[in-house]
């Protein structure tokens, strides 16, 4: 039950970007975090877009915009190599919808927070990976 949030200064993005932009970062956490392509999953994977207001953002030496995705998991849902993927995935998918080439890629941060086991709550209970596990393997539509 990953959410990520993107957080970027107003107009930053192209329109075809922000239009899409949410559900092609859920698609790609979904993807990277191995969870199988159902309406379930989907439908829990949250998205947030968050812009900045004019002037919010800047850094030491300009104002160029810089985006930030911030990505929450259950803690060991994502190995090593699976969190490289995402990184390398997210950037490229934030660098899309502003429009701007590979070059720019240090304009993007991706944060990947592991909620820890316990932690995490739903529907009025408490969420845990191994019982997300069971779900996914129970719904798969690739096995």
């Amino acid at each position: 039950m990953p959410m990520i949030r993107l957080t970027v200064p107003t107009d930053a993005l192209t329109d075809q970007g922000r239009a899409t932009i949410q559900r092609d970062l859920a698609a790609v956490l979904l993807r990277w975090e191995g969870a199988p392509d159902t309406a379930f999953f989907r439908a829990q994977a949250w998205s947030y877009l968050t812009e900045l207001p004019e002037g919010a953002q800047k850094t030491a030496e300009d104002d160029a915009p810089r985006f930030l995705v911030e990505v929450t998991v259950p803690q060991g849902a994502l190995s090593e190599r699976r969190r490289a993927g995402l990184v390398e995935e997210a950037t490229a998918t934030v660098l899309a919808a502003a429009g701007l080439s590979r070059d720019e890629a240090l304009r993007v941060w991706v944060l990947v927070h592991e909620q820890p086991e316990g932690t995490w709550g739903a529907g009025g209970s408490v969420v845990r990976h191994a019982d997300l596990v069971a779900l996914a393997k129970g719904q798969r539509t690739d096995a």
